[in-house]
C-alpha cells in the first residue's frame, strides 16, 4: 500500500453538505440583520471554521461572530446536518481501506459530536479508527492539530485528503503527504496553490491513487420477505433513497421479474386469468423467471459492486409453493438449479399477523391470483417465514412490521447498517 494511514476531511470529501451549511448560514446571517452575501460567498462557508467565515464573508466582529455560530448551530444542528449526502462511492473505498489494513481516520473543523453523529447516521462510523475534531473548548485550534491527533502511533506513510486549502495547508505543517479533492467545494487551482501534492477529480481517481489497482468489493444482495401486506415494498424504496444517500450504487428489482423475459413470466403468473395453473406449473415458471433474473440483473449489478434489494427471493417461492401449496423439499432442488451460488448476503423478513397483512394488502390495491387464494394459505406461508426467522440461520432478521413507517424504516437500516459496515475476522477490525 502506499499508505499505511489516510486521514479524511469531512464537508466536500466524504460528504455534500453544502446545502445545509448554506441554508444555516443564510439563517443566521437573516436572524443577525446582516447584508446577504452573494451565493458564492455563502458557498465559501463550506470547508472553513464557521467563525471565520462570518467574520470575513459578513464583516462581523468576535463577539457577533460567536453569536452568528450560536444561531447557525440552531438550526444546522437539528436540521441541516441532515441535508446531505455521501459522495457515491466513498463508503466502498473506506471499507476497502480497512480490509487494506489502512487506518483510517476524520479531522475536521466541525463540532465532534456532529460529526460523529454525521458519521453514524450514514451508516459509516465503524470504518474509522479516529475522529478528531474540536470541542468546546477546542474550536479555533487549527486544522493540523487535528490532523496530527488522527494520525497513529506508529506509521510509515500518511496523508490527508480534503477539498479546501486549509485541508492542504494543515496536512503541510502536519508533516502527511496532501492529496485535494476536486470535486468536492474547493478549485484544482486553490489545492495546489495551498500545497497539494496530488489533485483527484473524482472519488473514482482518489480510490486509484489510495489504493491502486486493488478490486473493487463485490456487493451485497438484500432480500425483503414477507407476507402480502406486510409493507416490504415500501421499506424497499425507503431504504434505496437512504443508501443512495450514503454513497452507495443501489439497484432495486423485484420478483417474479426484474428483467424483460421475467417480466413476461410475471405477467402469467399474477393475472387472474391463470386461475387454473397448476401448483408445479407455477413453482417452475418462479424458478425460471428467477434464473433469468439472476443472469440478467443481479450477478452483473453484484459483480459491479452495487447494493441489490430485491423485492421477494427464493424463500417466497420455499414459503409459498413449497409451505402453502404444499410441494415441500422439490421447491428448493428446482431453484438450486435457478440460483446457481447467487444467496443473498441479508434477508429481511417483515413479521406481521398475517389477518393485519391481508386487510393492509386489499386496501391497497386489486389483489392479483396469488393474493386472492384462501386465507389458510396466508396463514401457512406466515409460519414458514416465522420457521426460518427461528431456523438459527443468520441470514434471516426479523423486522418487526408494526409501527409507523417511520418506526419500521428506522429498524430496517439499523439491521442494514450492521450488514453493510460489518468488516470480517480477518479484515483488521
Amino acid at each position: 500500500m502506499k499508505f499505511d494511514a489516510a486521514v479524511f476531511d469531512l464537508d466536500g470529501t466524504i460528504s455534500k453538505s453544502g446545502e445545509g451549511i448554506v441554508k444555516s448560514a443564510k439563517y443566521a446571517i437573516e436572524q443577525l440583520g446582516f447584508p446577504m452575501p452573494s451565493q458564492e460567498a455563502l458557498e465559501s462557508f463550506v470547508g472553513p471554521p464557521l467563525h471565520d467565515s462570518f467574520v470575513n464573508v459578513c464583516g462581523m466582529s468576535d463577539d457577533m461572530a460567536i453569536r452568528a455560530r450560536e444561531i447557525y448551530r440552531q438550526r444546522h444542528n437539528t436540521i441541516g446536518w441532515k441535508e446531505a449526502s455521501i459522495y457515491t462511492g466513498v463508503h466502498e473505498l473506506l471499507r476497502s481501506l480497512k480490509t487494506c489494513g489502512v487506518h483510517v481516520a476524520l479531522a475536521s473543523s466541525k463540532p465532534r459530536d456532529l460529526c460523529i453523529k454525521t458519521l453514524e447516521y450514514f451508516g459509516i462510523l465503524p470504518f474509522f479508527d479516529a475522529v478528531c475534531a474540536p470541542d468546546e473548548k477546542h474550536l479555533r485550534d487549527p486544522k493540523a492539530a487535528f490532523i496530527r491527533n488522527a494520525l497513529p502511533e506508529n506509521y510509515t506513510n500518511a496523508c490527508m485528503i480534503g477539498d479546501r486549502k486549509f485541508d492542504m495547508q494543515g496536512a503541510c505543517e502536519a508533516g502527511v503527504y496532501p492529496i485535494g479533492v476536486s470535486y468536492g467545494y474547493g478549485s484544482r487551482e486553490e489545492l495546489l496553490s495551498s500545497g497539494a501534492k496530488t489533485v483527484c477529480e473524482s472519488v473514482e481517481a482518489l480510490r486509484h491513487e489510495l489504493l491502486g489497482d486493488v478490486p473493487k468489493q463485490r456487493g451485497v444482495f438484500i432480500t425483503f420477505e414477507g407476507s402480502d401486506g406486510c409493507g416490504k415494498s415500501t421499506q424497499l424504496r425507503l431504504l434505496k433513497k437512504y443508501l443512495e444517500s450514503c454513497g452507495l450504487e443501489t439497484v432495486a428489482t423485484r420478483e417474479p421479474g426484474g428483467c424483460p423475459i421475467s417480466e413476461r413470466i410475471r405477467e402469467v403468473l399474477l393475472d387472474v386469468k391463470s386461475m387454473g395453473m397448476t401448483d408445479e406449473c407455477e413453482a417452475l415458471l418462479f424458478a425460471a423467471a428467477r434464473s433469468q433474473h439472476v443472469h440478467d440483473t443481479i450477478e452483473p449489478a453484484l459483480r459491479d459492486g452495487k447494493v441489490v434489494l430485491c423485492d421477494r427471493f427464493v424463500d417466497s417461492s420455499i414459503a409459498y409453493q413449497g409451505a402453502g401449496r404444499g410441494l415441500g423439499d422439490w421447491v428448493k432442488q428446482i431453484n438450486e438449479r435457478a440460483v446457481g451460488t447467487c444467496v443473498p448476503d441479508l434477508t429481511l423478513i417483515f413479521d406481521l399477523d398475517p389477518a393485519e397483512a391481508l386487510r393492509r394488502r386489499y386496501n391497497a390495491t386489486q389483489a392479483d391470483r396469488i393474493e386472492l387464494a384462501k386465507e389458510e394459505l396466508q396463514t401457512m406461508v406466515y409460519n414458514a417465514f416465522k420457521g426460518m426467522i427461528e431456523s438459527g440461520d443468520q441470514r434471516f432478521n426479523r423486522i418487526d412490521a408494526g409501527g409507523s413507517i417511520e418506526q419500521i424504516e428506522l429498524r430496517v437500516r439499523q439491521t442494514v447498517n450492521r450488514k453493510l459496515s460489518f468488516i470480517p475476522e480477518g479484515e483488521n477490525q
